[in-house]
This record gives C-alpha cells, sequence and structure tokens, in this order.
C-alpha cells in the first residue's frame, strides 16, 4: 500500500508541475519577455492585421514579389491566383527520383521564365522551384528577391533601381552572424513596396 500510495501522489504532484505549472510559468514568463513573437509577430498596417511575418502568404500578379511555393499548391504556376495554399502545412515528401516532384519544379521554372520573359534555359533561383519543409516558409533567399525586381519594376513603372535599392534594405543577415543564410521577407518587403512605389495604374 505504501508504494502505491507514493505512486499516486508522484503522479498527482508531476501532473500538477509538468500539466500546470510549467505550461503556466512559460506562457505568462516569455509573453512578458516576448510579447509580439507570442501573439504571432503579426504585421499591421492601418491598423489592421495583415499577416504575419513567421508565415507565407500568397502575391500573385506582376506587381509583387512571390514567396515559395507551397507543398499544397494546387497549381504549378508561380504566382498564379490560388496557387499558393498554405493547408496542409509540410513538406511533399517528394525524394530526388521522384517523377512528380521534376516535374513540378520544371513546370515553376518554365512559369517563372515566361513571366520574366527569359530564355528556355535561363537559370532560376532554387528555392522559386522547391518548396520548402514547412511549406509555409515567409522568407526567400536574396538571389531569388534580385531576380523579381525588373519584373517588378516594369509592372508598377517604377526605376530598376528603386526597387532594387529597397530589396536591399531587407536583406537580413544570418542569425546572430553564423546560423542560416541571408534572406528576405516576402510580406514585410512588399508591404514597403506597396507604401514606396504604388502600381501605376
Amino acid at each position: 500500500m505504501k508504494i502505491i500510495l507514493n505512486s499516486i501522489l508522484q503522479l498527482i504532484l508531476w501532473s500538477v508541475v509538468c500539466g500546470v505549472l510549467y505550461p503556466l510559468v512559460m506562457t505568462v514568463g516569455l509573453h512578458a519577455l516576448f510579447p509580439r513573437q507570442a501573439e504571432g509577430s503579426l504585421v499591421m498596417r492601418d491598423g489592421k492585421v495583415v499577416g504575419s511575418a513567421l508565415i507565407a502568404q500568397q502575391f500573385s500578379g506582376p506587381t509583387y514579389f512571390w514567396p515559395r511555393p507551397s507543398a499544397g499548391n494546387s497549381s504549378p504556376v508561380a504566382g498564379a491566383p490560388n496557387a499558393y495554399a498554405t493547408v496542409p502545412s509540410g513538406a511533399s515528401n517528394l525524394g530526388p527520383t521522384s517523377a512528380t516532384l521534376q516535374a513540378n519544379v520544371q513546370a515553376f521554372a518554365k512559369a517563372l521564365r515566361e513571366a520574366h520573359k527569359l530564355p528556355a534555359d535561363a537559370p532560376v533561383p532554387a528555392d522559386l522551384v522547391f518548396t520548402s519543409a514547412s511549406g509555409v516558409d515567409p522568407e526567400i533567399s536574396p538571389e531569388a528577391a534580385r531576380f523579381q525586381v525588373a519584373r517588378v519594376a516594369a509592372a508598377r513603372g517604377v526605376p530598376v533601381d528603386q526597387v532594387a535599392a529597397l530589396v536591399e534594405k531587407f536583406v537580413q543577415p544570418r542569425q546572430w552572424g553564423f546560423l542560416g543564410e541571408p534572406r528576405v521577407n516576402v510580406l514585410l518587403l512588399n508591404l514597403a513596396l506597396d507604401q514606396a512605389a504604388a502600381p501605376k495604374a
């Protein structure tokens, strides 16, 4: 009976510690230390939530920078309406020998070249034709952003140099100087683009 009683008390104790106290302290404490991140890193414009800096969203049409494709795409055409989907979130799990993966990548590359008026054999940034592991990566490489500058500038009727300079302002370095790679947040860049260079009528 003593062993059983001790086991029950241990169960109750650790259930309270791990199931109530720890989550409560972590939730309240981290919310106090990192309020913006705890609320989802929401991005506001004109007093309204327009997205999260941590989750990608679709931008279609030539006047915006496009994010990485999502594994939930309903269409293989980059930048096409309804082509970007965040549900289901996750990778496609297609391996390097997958015919489906090869077809998808070729379709994305073809669409990118056509949208940017490039030759059929022109190289394109890898992150604009391959989906990310999460499927909702909010960032692209600086090279992928620079690749789109001419198209965006032409669609908005503004100088290429103006759009290129804006891109460089949004290039984030490696985290803490050594983690990851330089990157550009597509949502933040497009919001700044709307403020700096409104699309031509």
